[in-house]
């Protein structure tokens, strides 16, 4: 078993690419990727990107994607995210890196699955403010577009919008979390320092939908 080898959980998202990048930076060894899409829509939830384009990103970062289909039911995500990981340690991996802030309900479930499961959870953005987080991020070179906002707190030209210090500084003055934290919007990584090149986002637009939430989603309909 080697102590260094770990998973990361992967969204796409700013938050989980940057815990993915700390841990690398800390002589962590990221075997895998792990992403989940939605069974119905072949989706990432609740940042609504497609799985091939997901899989393009793992590409140009070079590490390879795992991904699996989940149903939206609370309890059977459980089942199955247990299930991925433990077919994972098969290879000798005890250790997950997770981009949690500060909502404890998420830290907590985290938690308790890890033990279940006999991996220990890796948390480098636990606790940090999220203004230090976002300007690290940017700072760093990474570049991220919002692709999913609810619609109650922001218009549909929200989404698209490159994560910079401008759109850190309306969040700020609009009293949001910078970084979205309690789902007021998510984003996609489309280049950074450990990206071999940008993605290219060449046709997309905004659309509306309801669930629990009404959401404004960027729909990528062409990429390079």
């Amino acid at each position: 078993m080697d102590d260094a080898a770990v998973i990361s959980s992967w969204s796409g998202g700013k938050d989980s690419c940057l815990a993915c990048y700390k841990a690398m930076q800390k002589g962590y060894q990221v075997k895998y990727l792990l992403n989940f899409i939605s069974r119905e829509y072949k989706r990432c939830c609740f940042h609504g990107i497609e799985g091939k384009l997901l899989k393009l990103q793992a590409e140009l970062i070079g590490i390879p994607l795992v991904q699996r289909e989940v149903t939206a039911d609370m309890q059977k995500y459980e089942e199955e995210f247990k299930q991925a990981v433990t077919e994972l340690k098969t290879q000798g991996i005890r250790k997950m890196v997770f981009g949690d802030i500060y909502l404890l309900d998420h830290i907590n479930w985290v938690e308790r699955v890890c033990k279940e499961l006999d991996i220990d959870p890796i948390e480098p953005l636990w606790n940090i403010s999220p203004v230090a987080i976002i300007e690290e991020f940017v700072n760093l070179g990474f570049k991220a577009i919002i692709v999913s906002c609810q619609a109650d707190k922001f218009d549909k030209d929200f989404v698209g919008k490159e994560v910079d210090k401008d759109l850190i500084n309306e969040l700020k003055s609009r009293n949001i979390c910078p970084c979205g934290e309690n789902g007021e919007f998510h984003t996609f990584v489309i280049d950074g320092p450990i990206f071999k090149r940008r993605i290219k986002i060449v046709e997309s637009e905004p659309v509306l939908k309801q669930g629990f939430w009404k959401y404004w989603f960027l729909d990528i309909k062409k990429y390079n």
